[in-house]
């Protein structure tokens, strides 16, 4: 912690419990820094989050996508309040897990941004779930390290010139034991995580897939810290999100709704009781302005989990403190560059 908040601290009056644990949460890892897509930000600043949105996807498939297929200024249209929706409730961070050949825009989210205020998050990576349907041809054919060389040049030089670079590296397996492709696009994002320190969000789903990605990572040097176990909430077995927190694991419940709240909430509550509410994430895997449908098709917003969701927890005994960690202190410290190694 910095002096000159040590010094703030000091000043406070006892009572102001909240107000300090705040202060705590924006001055630890005074110098690490997350990656914007207006730049680096420190850490601290990430502020509220929601760790696991879209604003745009594109189903269409990686041989037929293309910029050419939407129209940025009518996504903006369409996508804005919804930004500036989340933003009156106290939200400064959204990170949107749209991977390159499925919909991503580094320039339009850019100009969400601006527009908003919000503070968004864009990754390099590949999604190779639904028959490798949203690979580009040349990951079928290169090396895994053939692969991770062109998200470093991302990380390193910007994504196609643009100016904009990724905060985190996403990618995709399919929900059941791994095959060669995902072997290697899992061995990619950990060869990616040595150089650039990006952490690795993956589309996983139950305990199998999930468990044979941290070996992979391990087998790479990379601690399990570095990744995020994503849509874990598809996995019934708490005790297997337990043991993957406590090897050090994210576990991240992002596809949240209103019929999902029992079970989040549960969720919550035993992983507070095992000691391991540091390690989990709340979304909603919200969003989804789909090109090729009528104005983009039904965008859901990303409001649930503030009206729904965190009320039941604390009618459930969560404590304010709590939430703060689940909502500021967990994805700061999640996806705060830094290389997280065996």
């Amino acid at each position: 912690m910095s002096l000159s908040c040590r010094k703030i601290i000091s000043r406070i009056r006892n009572g102001a419990i909240v107000l300090i644990f705040l202060l705590l949460l924006s001055c630890s890892n005074d110098n690490g820094t997350v990656i914007t897509v207006n730049g680096e930000i420190p850490a601290g600043a990430m502020g509220k989050t929601l760790h696991h949105e879209h604003l745009l996807v594109d189903f269409i498939g990686a041989d037929s996508t293309g910029y050419n297929r939407w129209n940025k200024d009518s996504v903006v249209n369409k996508v804005l309040p919804y930004l500036i929706e989340i933003k009156k409730l106290g939200y400064k961070t959204l990170v949107e897990c749209t991977p390159a050949y499925l919909g991503r825009d580094p320039q339009l989210m850019k100009m969400l941004s601006e527009e908003s205020g919000l503070q968004l998050i864009t990754n390099t990576g590949y999604y190779s779930a639904v028959e490798s349907k949203y690979l580009p041809p040349h990951a079928l054919r290169e090396t895994a390290e053939e692969i991770a060389e062109r998200w470093i040049d991302e990380a390193r030089n910007g994504i196609e010139g643009t100016g904009v670079f990724p905060g985190f590296i996403k990618i995709s397996v399919e929900n059941k034991p791994l095959e060669q492709i995902h072997r290697k696009i899992a061995g990619a994002a950990a060869i990616t995580h040595k150089a650039t320190g990006l952490v690795i969000m993956s589309h996983t789903g139950t305990a199998t897939p999930a468990f044979q990605q941290l070996e992979i990572l391990k087998n790479y040097g990379v601690h399990p810290s570095a990744f995020i176990w994503t849509h874990a909430q598809n996995e019934t077995d708490f005790e297997k999100h337990a043991e993957a927190a406590m090897r050090g694991a994210w576990i991240a419940f992002d596809g949240f709704s209103a019929d999902q709240i029992d079970r989040y909430v549960d969720f919550a509550i035993y992983m507070k009781k095992q000691g391991l509410l540091n390690r989990i994430l709340f979304s909603h895997d919200g969003g989804w302005y789909r090109p090729g449908e009528p104005n983009g098709g039904n965008f859901r917003g990303f409001t649930e989990i503030e009206e729904l969701l965190i009320p039941e927890l604390r009618k459930k005994g969560v404590s304010q403190q709590d939430i703060l960690q689940l909502f500021v202190m967990n994805p700061k410290d999640a996806f705060q560059v830094r290389y997280r190694l065996l």
